[in-house]
């Protein structure tokens, strides 16, 4: 019986930090042993913020060399750059020609970044906020990469005919695109080529990883981030500078929101008997905060400098990495060349010759 279809894809954007490892790659590494895997970088994705093209290029191979390290397995699962499919430029050209501007400008993602974008205040309502960013004079910022976004992830994910995609909360919306998207093409030509993908799941809650700056969650663009690749020296220091509050005064008070950030990421790296002796510190007023930071970096470190060292041999081995490159390319487009013969064939598009 053939394995469930399951990509994933992480934009390049930067190194890949704590959020990462526990939101997607230590889930990355349980997904290849039972379902056909496939995990991308998106280049593609990252160019709507135009990253320095050599900065980009250093991006791609860092990722690459940081999946590897976290342990995804290129003889198990299929570890590809998303510009090395170019048929999926050709399909995400093909698939806008069933999408609406309404339905994408409508996306939240995308008001909320072209609202930043464009210094547009939030305490405008929806309507007027759309209305804005088309008529603003500066929206030469707001790209149509930006807008056509879902689209692409949608092509990502429908020339593997995937079944299964784990996605965020922030990318539910553009998963139930693809699926709206997929029953649009089937229903219009009368056929059955797309899956409709679900969201992944192994159960329960998904992991949501705080940053330390003490609200949200770890994010590149917030710099609030451990970072796999930081040396010893440098994540000591950012841990100890994490925000907290002034400590509890009163005998079982509530665990602030920067103090229960740090108390989800003991709950990830710590032992369970650590984290009862702070939690049991912090209900009768006797928590050091610094003891807490020192005991919380150390065993952050015991995750992250393993993996640190990997990335930084794998990073100079450019023969394992062209090797994984070339042989995930291959594969992906092997799969994505017959999609796309199929909707050309679909579509009409045929060649006289």
């Amino acid at each position: 019986m053939a394995k469930e279809i399951v990509l994933s894809g992480i934009r390049a954007t930067g190194n890949l930090h704590l959020g990462n490892y526990y939101g997607a790659l230590s889930k990355f590494v349980k997904m290849q042993e039972d379902y056909d895997s496939l995990f991308f970088i998106a280049d593609l994705h990252a160019l709507t913020t135009h990253p320095d093209p050599k900065t980009l290029h250093t991006n791609v191979k860092n990722i690459i060399a940081e999946y590897l390290a976290a342990g995804v397995d290129p003889d198990k699962a299929t570890i590809f750059v998303q510009s090395d499919v170019p048929e999926i430029s050709e399909l995400y050209l093909l698939l806008n020609m069933h999408v609406g501007i309404g339905e994408l400008m409508r996306t939240a993602s995308f008001k909320d970044k072209a609202r930043k974008a464009l210094g547009i205040k939030t305490d405008k309502d929806e309507e007027d906020i759309e209305k804005e960013i088309i008529g603003n004079e500066s929206n030469k910022r707001v790209n149509a990469g930006l807008l056509t976004y879902p689209t692409l992830m949608a092509v990502d994910i429908l020339i593997q005919k995937a079944n299964k995609v784990p996605v965020g909360k922030d990318q539910e919306q553009h998963l139930e695109l693809t699926r709206r998207f997929a029953r649009r093409f089937n229903s219009f030509y009368g056929v059955d080529l797309f899956p409709e993908p679900e969201n992944f799941n192994f159960g329960g809650n998904a992991v949501k990883v705080p940053g330390l700056d003490g609200s949200g969650k770890m994010g590149k663009s917030e710099g609030n981030c451990i970072y796999l690749i930081d040396e010893e020296k440098v994540l000591r220091k950012k841990v100890m500078r994490a925000v907290t509050d002034e400590g509890p005064k009163v005998p079982n008070s509530p665990v602030s929101q920067p103090v229960e950030n740090l108390f989800t990421l003991m709950e990830l790296t710590s032992a369970p008997e650590v984290i009862q002796q702070y939690r049991d510190a912090y209900a009768d007023c006797s928590i050091r905060y610094g003891d807490l930071k020192k005991q919380l970096a150390e065993d952050i470190l015991k995750v992250t400098l393993p993996i640190r060292e990997r990335i930084l041999d794998i990073q100079n081995d450019d023969v394992l990495l062209a090797r994984v490159i070339k042989q995930g390319a291959d594969r992906a487009r092997e799969r994505a060349a017959k999609t796309l013969s199929e909707v050309r064939e679909i579509m009409g598009i045929k060649k006289f010759y």
